[in-house]
């Protein structure tokens, strides 16, 4: 069973914007605190921002100001705005919830490639 599905990356120009959409199944949406991460060739997979149920957002001091994440409940997809890019937001980007024993199996990611 496919529990998170993310999709909206590509390749743009530095400066350029970019809009990620992750369906979650119900079972880990629900009420759930939900949340972006990234990883990038070589490092460790990082938190990027996360969003509880109610709407209360937190991001990584690398993405503020630039990225937003935002939740759509009726339909279990979180999204992710991304602005202003950068190079080094060059990364396959993941969604789950953010507690671990909340998660479920981690999906494909979407790959987001940044020119310069």
């Amino acid at each position: 069973q496919v529990q998170l599905v993310e999709s909206g990356g590509g390749l743009v120009q530095a400066g350029g914007s970019l809009r990620l959409s992750c369906a979650a199944s119900v079972t880990i949406f629900s009420s759930n605190t939900m949340a972006w991460y990234r990883q990038a060739p070589g490092k460790q997979r990082e938190l990027v921002a996360s969003i509880t149920s109610g709407g209360f957002t937190s991001y990584a001091d690398s993405v503020k100001d630039r990225f937003t994440i935002s939740r759509d409940n009726a339909k279990s997809t979180v999204y992710l705005q991304m602005n202003s890019l950068k190079p080094e937001d060059t990364a396959v980007y993941y969604c789950n919830a953010l507690f671990p024993a909340m998660r479920g199996l981690w999906g494909q990611g979407t790959q987001v490639t940044v020119s310069s």
